[in-house]
């Protein structure tokens, strides 16, 4: 069984922070060059992030978050994702734990 679209829709805006920051690093002064600098590299280093590895994150952190261990009980894992995110099906709540753990 296939789903037709993605679980949840990321938003990530990262394209226009990094334009923001190159902008201000243009006519920055050298104090505030190394801060901006470093900036743009961590949001460099998330541009470069893939969707999956994105949501496998968020994955992790709502499972922390519930205290579950997905390799131990896999449907409290579930049930903690869907918590999160009620209207999730359980097969996209299913793929997201399996995806988090690294299993998919």
């Amino acid at each position: 069984m296939a789903i037709s679209k993605p679980p949840l829709v990321l938003f990530r805006d990262g394209d226009d922070i990094r334009r923001d920051l190159r902008l201000a690093l243009a006519s920055a002064t050298d104090a505030e060059r190394p801060g901006l600098e470093r900036a743009l590299a961590l949001v460099e280093a998330q541009c470069a992030r893939g969707d999956d590895d994105v949501l496998a994150q968020w994955t992790r952190g709502v499972l922390e978050a519930a205290g579950v261990d997905p390799a131990r009980d896999h449907v409290k894992a579930v049930a903690a994702v869907r918590g999160a995110v009620p209207e999730l099906s359980l097969l996209a709540a299913h793929r997201l734990v399996k995806g988090a753990a690294g299993e998919l």
